[in-house]
């Protein structure tokens, strides 16, 4: 049976998909360029399915959240902060599985941070 090998691309709908990818690239480091391509660090991807009534997302209206890893939660919710990005209050830790935060974008999109374990 043939599988997929990895997540191929994001595509996110935006009111100002220019001023969305320079706040995607200013505040989170996704440079990709020309064309979008941006080469992430080998590590685990997650694939979770949640109820429709899930509050996880924050808003019921948001179908799909990414998740990107990151080598230190504590600095990168500071740096996002001071950039004056929409952080939440609230960091979640899970025994084994690591520590997370969460930032929405300038659309509104929640979008979670995971420090793996």
């Amino acid at each position: 049976m043939e599988h997929v090998l990895g997540i191929g691309g994001l595509f996110l709908r935006a009111q100002d998909p220019d001023a969305l990818s320079a706040w995607y690239r200013d505040a989170l480091g996704l440079d990709g360029g020309e064309h979008g391509m941006w080469e992430q660090e080998l590590g685990p991807t997650v694939i979770a399915t949640f109820p429709a009534d899930s509050d996880y997302f924050a808003s019921r209206e948001q179908k799909i959240m990414l998740n990107f890893r990151v080598r230190d939660l504590d600095a990168m919710l500071t740096q996002l902060r001071a950039a004056g990005a929409d952080v939440a209050d609230d960091v979640q830790d899970m025994d084994g599985v690591g520590r997370f935060g969460w930032v929405t974008d300038p659309e509104g999109n929640r979008i979670e941070l995971w420090q793996p374990a």
